[in-house]
């Protein structure tokens, strides 16, 4: 996690007004859809829910909101029936004897219902208070118009009167929740899928990556609420299977190439409000995945013009990585440059970090003979000393697996992206992921969907296919077990009240890493 947290205060940047001109001309219109609640809901402990809560309709009658007056520390919660991004508003009135005293009231917006029971007062972790969804608001006078300028990331809605006066209560009325995405279910094409698991996996998938798809891929609409190379990469994949809006991945693309530092260098993340900001952060995959991320759209799209405009940013990420490969074909990382593969910092990511650099390297060279890349040969010489490298040193003939260089260690990530890297063929590639998934399945130790989408993808690519779906529903077919609307940031099926920053009520429970069962079952079933 502290990976991806960065001060680089001292970066120089340039800004390429052509091509961030083209970012904005692909600048999406926002949909916008009137949600109702449908149901009041009681949220209460139980293990079968995430982080130990569910929420239950209650006896209590949506259409008789009204009439549920509230007082002094009581609530009640609204059902938006399906997970959604958006703006609220709401009606409030004041039943009783005269308004005495302003309404003093509390609004909590929740993925999932944990997010109602935590208390923001106890969460004491390293990210931001002020991502926590929740207002405080002070109504002076009643009858009147509730309409609040930020956006949420919710299914759930607590209203919770912290007080009246003794005189009066608040009721409420018109609950409206508009929510918002740059697509819409219409654009994905009906799809059949005769194994129920697998359908409520795809469609979860689906509606994960719409309510990540606004002006940008978001990473998280509830938080960060910024474009990750590392989502954009799977978040297009996922895109191209299913919405297939190629402007947005065109934008963000130039939004990436049109924003790196004096050196050439992409950042690992971009701000788009209040103005175009690149993040002072620093990845070394997500830098290279540039390119990849470019291959992929020109080969779904042979949109020259993009490429073109954007190939000279590819190829300075592969040449600045390329400094770090010795003669040998040894990618040496920099502590300043580091590799992200997961957010687990219980592996060495050395040999994984080789697996990306190769991965990426076989998909630049795709796009450099596109584009009749003079300098073609010293590319394909570091790739194949990369591939020899990993072959004769990194892969133990004994265990027949990948090793850290320096300790030996052998972890599934390892194993993972150098199969992806293709550095053997499928037949060996076989063999490494079946030793996996004899001796580190159930996996431990990942905390990601992220990480978890390239271990069931090398599962497809070895022709391990019942492995590759039996993994897809042990993961991400445990998330709507325990109620997922969309899927999580973050989480561990050994650990399943898993949260990075020690509190749900901070966890993103959708996330655009955790999109891509959508694109592994159309590619791959």
């Amino acid at each position: 996690m502290a990976f991806t947290f960065q001060i680089n205060d001292d970066v120089n940047w340039n800004h390429d007004e052509k091509l961030l001109k083209k970012a904005e001309e692909n600048l999406p219109e926002i949909i916008e859809t009137t949600v109702v609640p449908v149901a009041i809901a009681d949220v209460v402990a139980d293990q079968k829910g995430a982080n130990g809560y569910v929420a239950k309709i209650s006896d209590k009658n949506i259409t008789k909101l009204a009439d549920y007056t509230l007082g002094r520390d009581e609530s009640i919660v609204l059902d938006l029936g399906d997970h959604y991004v958006g703006h609220f508003t709401l009606d409030i009135n004041s039943v009783g004897s005269p308004m005495d005293a302003p309404l003093y009231l509390q609004l909590k917006f929740a993925e999932v219902p944990a997010e109602i029971a935590a208390k923001s007062s106890d969460y004491d972790g390293w990210l931001s208070k002020s991502w926590i969804q929740e207002e405080y608001i002070h109504l002076d006078v009643l009858p009147a118009t509730l309409s609040l300028p930020r956006r949420y990331s919710c299914r759930y809605i607590e209203l919770k009167v912290i007080d009246t006066s003794p005189k009066w209560k608040a009721s409420f009325s018109q609950p409206v929740f508009t929510a918002e995405s740059s697509v819409s279910m219409n654009q994905v094409a009906p799809y059949e899928i005769d194994d129920p698991e697998l359908k409520d996996i795809y469609n979860v998938s689906v509606k994960t990556l719409l309510d990540c798809m606004q002006t940008v891929f978001e990473d998280g609409p509830k938080r960060d609420r910024r474009l990750w190379i590392g989502d954009l990469r799977l978040q297009a994949l996922a895109n191209y299977a299913t919405f297939g809006d190629l402007a947005l991945t065109k934008r963000c693309l130039y939004l990436f190439g049109g924003m790196t530092t004096e050196e050439g260098k992409v950042p690992a993340n971009v701000f788009t409000a209040p103005e175009l900001i690149p993040d002072d952060t620093f990845l070394f995959e997500y830098s290279i995945f540039f390119a990849a991320i470019l291959a992929d759209y020109y080969y779904e799209t042979k949109d020259l013009e993009v490429l073109k405009d954007l190939y000279p940013m590819a190829k300075k990420q592969m040449d600045l990585a390329m400094e770090l490969v010795d003669d040998d074909g040894r990618l040496n990382l920099l502590e300043e440059w580091p590799a992200f593969i997961d957010w687990s910092n219980e592996f060495e990511k050395a040999t994984a970090g080789q697996g990306t650099m190769i991965y990426a390297l076989r998909r630049f060279i795709n796009i450099a003979k596109v584009m009749e890349e003079t300098a073609i040969e010293t590319y394909e010489r570091v790739l194949a000393d990369m591939i020899h490298f990993s072959q004769e040193v990194l892969f133990d003939t004994k265990e027949q697996q990948f090793i850290v260089e320096k300790n030996h260690e052998i972890n599934v990530a390892s194993q993972v992206w150098m199969v992806l890297a293709e550095v053997f063929d499928q037949e060996k590639n076989r063999e490494i992921m079946t030793t996996i998934v004899a001796t580190q399945f159930p996996i431990t130790g990942i905390a990601t969907p992220y990480m978890y989408h390239h271990v069931v993808e090398a599962l497809f690519l070895a022709g391990l296919k019942e492995e590759a779906i039996r993994l897809m529903k042990n993961y991400w077919g445990k998330m709507i077990d325990l109620g997922a609307d969309t899927f999580w940031e973050a989480f561990k099926p050994e650990e399943p009240d898993f949260s990075p920053y020690g509190s749900p009520i901070m966890s993103s429970y959708c996330h655009a890493w955790s999109c891509t069962p959508a694109y592994l079952i159309k590619k791959y079933l």
